[in-house]
């Protein structure tokens, strides 16, 4: 914990991959398969054919869960987690908020458990995924800010563009008072 009792909670735009943390986030698949966006630019960043064979020995994890590999080649984290948002479209809109809060809450319990004091996130499910973003911001950061100050692992949530920060932002702000 922080001396105030509450680990901290920020929001940054930049490359995940070049984020110092313990534990990195990767917004995964099911299949745990290499994929576009952000899923790609960590496997490419780790080292493609390392990260797919330990994801292969997992297998697959379900939706709003996590799982946990080496960063391998990514030299500013120790870990590299594995969340798995819904896919919005194939969810009612409360069971995707739950889905959504579990992929955070669980990623953030797997590095709790695996010693990290620091962890970083995109924002899950946004992209091809098809989250609404102000939706899937407020739901990050709350989650995140509880997950925060009941485990004392600072967050990080990492945005890929000025947009996103800004919604990001924007909800982080309530969560100081």
């Amino acid at each position: 914990m922080s001396e105030a009792g509450q680990a901290p909670l920020s929001v940054i735009v930049g490359d995940i991959t070049r984020t110092r943390a313990d534990a990195i986030v990767n917004a995964a698949n099911s299949a745990l398969a290499a994929g576009g966006g952000v899923c790609g630019a960590i496997f490419r960043a780790a080292g493609a054919d390392e990260l797919s064979a330990a994801c292969r020995a997992i297998g697959s994890c379900p939706t709003g869960s996590a799982v946990i590999t080496p960063a391998f080649a990514i030299t500013a984290a120790k870990h590299i987690i594995h969340a798995v948002g819904p896919i919005y479209a194939e969810h009612a809109p409360a069971e995707a908020r739950a889905l959504l809060r579990s992929a955070y809450a669980r990623a953030i319990g797997l590095a709790e458990r695996h010693g990290c004091r620091s962890i970083a996130f995109p924002a899950i499910s946004t992209g091809i995924y098809g989250y609404p973003l102000e939706e899937a911001c407020q739901e990050a950061v709350d989650v995140c800010a509880q997950e925060a100050r009941r485990s004392g692992v600072a967050v990080t949530l990492v945005a890929f563009d000025a947009d996103t920060a800004a919604m990001l932002r924007k909800f982080a702000r309530a969560h100081e008072h």
